[in-house]
């Protein structure tokens, strides 16, 4: 339990868009900036109203070009609010933004802040994943574990997402069949709820776009069992992994006092959170202790949740947490995950925790559980209470 409770009072996102897609020449502070506009707006802290807000906490992983010069501190000057509120950007990988919520949750908790916008932003069309190590070693900067302490540590082995996903398969004897199941899975689902409406209620349109461009109708076990692996001798293929992806999500959130003064209506209460490190090899098994961590704090068991988000960079990574921590598939990514939905990093986070939110009050659940993997072996997890 925290210190003081902690509210989501507002929870919106872009849709997501494909590599190249609708989103692809949106700059990314004003793609951030229209989401926390209507975030603001829905609250009634528009205008002069968003002084009240103590600050904005924003997750983005690729911060070179569009995406620099602290592109939270931009998203919030972008969406209208005053100049008198701050903004600070931060990398914890894919988990940026779902720490950004950690971050803004505990400024309240302490009693330092009242109310505090956090969420991301990723325009992966304009920064690839990878480009900006790319860039980096163009610039003779080279990798953070290119140095000597790193190598005797961990020696000169290859280090990358691709490869610890590929040991996780590999470890818990994962096949290709039951990760391309899951991608199948992942696909239906999210076609069955954009067929719905279930993602209505949280999407702010954005150059137009309503829909999240990544599920695909036409994918079939045979398509995804004629595509080549990614590394020779491997199992994972491009129909397992998350794809590039462009968007933006943000939560509102606020303390007691903030919920009575400015007539806020809560929608959840953040009842634990937990981050660990994990082995940097394997890199994403990470949400495995995460989960354990976070029920232990909330002081809940596994079968208390009823609905979990786990990010699905990679459906390895999925599986093996189904595994370990024995959560059920029918109660897990039930709108289906970022394989299909697509995983725009530095948003992600927020937007997981966005759809957790809409889709507890969709079904009346009470708790949700969302974790996901990060670069460089760590994982974030939240436990939210419906209210």
């Amino acid at each position: 339990m925290l210190a003081r409770p902690v509210f989501v009072v507002g929870a919106v996102r872009s849709a997501v868009g494909r590599r190249g897609g609708t989103l692809a020449d949106v700059h990314p502070a004003d793609l951030g900036g229209q989401v926390v506009a209507e975030l603001l707006d829905s609250a009634g802290l528009a205008g002069a109203a968003g002084a009240a807000v103590d600050d904005v906490v924003f997750g983005c992983v690729s911060q070179i070009g569009a995406q620099s010069t602290n592109i939270a501190r931009i998203v919030a000057l972008s969406a209208g609010l005053p100049e008198s509120v701050p903004g600070t950007t931060i990398d914890r990988q894919c988990g940026s933004s779902q720490q950004a919520v950690h971050f803004a949750a505990q400024g309240i908790a302490s009693g330092d802040q009242e109310l505090v916008v956090a969420g991301g932003v990723e325009v992966m069309t304009r920064v690839p994943i990878a480009s900006s190590a790319i860039v980096g070693a163009e610039r003779g900067m080279g990798l953070p574990r290119e140095g000597e302490l790193w190598a005797k540590r961990y020696g000169g082995q290859e280090i990358s997402q691709f490869r610890g996903a590929q040991l996780i398969a590999d470890h818990w004897g994962i096949t290709r069949a039951e990760m391309e199941e899951l991608s199948l899975r992942s696909h239906a689902r999210a076609l069955t709820a954009q067929a719905e409406g279930l993602f209505d209620d949280e999407i702010v349109a954005v150059n137009g776009l309503t829909r999240d461009e990544g599920p695909r109708a036409d994918t079939t076990a045979e398509k995804m069992a004629g595509l080549k692996t990614l590394a020779e001798g491997g199992t994972l293929t491009a129909a397992v992994a998350s794809p590039i992806s462009d968007g933006a999500a943000a939560l509102l959130l606020a303390s007691e006092d903030a919920v009575v003064r400015y007539g806020l209506t809560p929608l959840a209460r953040i009842s634990a959170m937990a981050v660990v490190g994990s082995d940097p090899v394997l890199m994403l098994t990470g949400p495995i202790p995460a989960t354990a961590r976070v029920l232990a704090k909330a002081g809940l068991q596994l079968s208390d949740i009823d609905l979990f988000e786990v990010n699905e960079a990679f459906a390895s990574v999925v599986l093996a947490w189904h595994r370990e921590t024995g959560a059920p598939v029918d109660r897990t990514n039930v709108l289906g995950g970022a394989i299909a939905l697509g995983h725009p990093l530095g948003a992600t986070g927020a937007r997981l925790m966005t759809s957790l939110v809409h889709q507890l009050h969709h079904t009346g659940a009470r708790y949700g559980l969302q974790t996901m993997c990060e670069g460089g072996g760590m994982a974030n997890a939240t436990i939210l209470e419906r209210l």
